[in-house]
């Protein structure tokens, strides 16, 4: 065999086994991409990769600074959280002090008072209750109840949301509807908890002004239901959108700022999302993915 067809033999070996080569490590990269991605998407970033090549370092950074990025929005929210809450109890805590002391300081030896004593007694247990309930709604955000799963038929379940909410919307002059761009949907999901997060977003958009709440569902690309409800209320403000999902943070006077909140607690325990995409001018559109 002439030499020139050895090397030329060997120089094709060697560029095939480089190919090969690249090809296996590209997809083992693209495997630590898609995984990287899910963990992300799951909040759990408590993974590593080993440190053998640039490319691993690349995603270590990458992972370091998403961290980075949740931690100091998690401080931001306990702080925020922990404002809201001092605020509400000293709130209610302070008149409830201040009123007892006038209560005991205006009591003579024989258990006389200029004060109105039960008018007085009402107002401290009145204003006891309020904290009570306070503080049941924050048990009611943190313990949120697991999911009890069943397959469910979407364009059922919406009907009796829209069914519930149809009195309601009448009196506020809105029309609430639902419309799937394929047939048969169905979810997995507890049909209870995800009935409450589609009641608390009709109640919202109709509390700002909505005439028009629009359900619409469909199947995304990786196979997952997205179901959008949109309407066209009052826009919630640009520097409260990053902040509703916060507890007790509200735009209401009377609400109660943790609806949102536990219905992006439900959606995660059934290893969905729910998000604000728009709120403008034109639309409110939230959006909820079930996998």
């Amino acid at each position: 065999m002439s030499p020139w067809i050895s090397i030329l033999i060997c120089v094709i070996v060697a560029a095939v086994a480089a190919v090969v080569s690249f090809l296996r490590t590209r997809q083992k990269d693209i495997k630590k991409v898609a995984y990287m991605m899910d963990a992300m998407e799951d909040g759990e970033l408590n993974f590593r990769f080993k440190e053998t090549s640039r490319f691993n370092r690349t995603l270590n950074r990458i992972r370091t600074i998403f961290e980075k990025q949740r931690q100091a929005h998690e401080q931001d929210s306990w702080t925020k959280l922990i404002r809201v809450l001092t605020h509400e109890i000293m709130n209610t805590v302070s008149p409830i002090a201040s009123l007892s002391d006038a209560m005991a300081k205006s009591v003579d030896e024989n258990g006389h008072s200029e004060l109105d004593i039960k008018a007085g007694l009402e107002t401290i247990s009145d204003s006891s209750k309020n904290l009570i309930g306070f503080v049941q709604t924050y048990r009611q955000l943190s313990g949120v109840a697991r999911p009890m799963r069943k397959a469910l038929d979407l364009r059922e379940l919406m009907d009796g949301v829209i069914a519930l909410n149809k009195e309601f919307a009448a009196s506020c002059g809105a029309v609430c509807r639902y419309q799937s761009k394929e047939d048969d949907l169905m979810i997995y999901a507890d049909e209870g908890q995800i009935s409450q997060i589609l009641i608390n977003l009709i109640k919202n958009a109709l509390q700002a002004g909505a005439k028009h709440v629009d359900i619409t569902a469909r199947m995304g690309q990786d196979d997952e239901v997205v179901v959008q409800v949109a309407n066209d209320g009052d826009p919630i403000p640009v520097s409260a959108q990053e902040q509703i999902f916060i507890p007790f943070y509200t735009t209401k006077k009377e609400g109660s700022g943790i609806g949102l909140s536990i219905s992006r607690q439900i959606m995660r325990n059934h290893n969905g999302t729910i998000e604000l995409l728009r709120s403008d001018d034109r639309q409110t559109v939230f959006q909820m993915v079930f996998r």
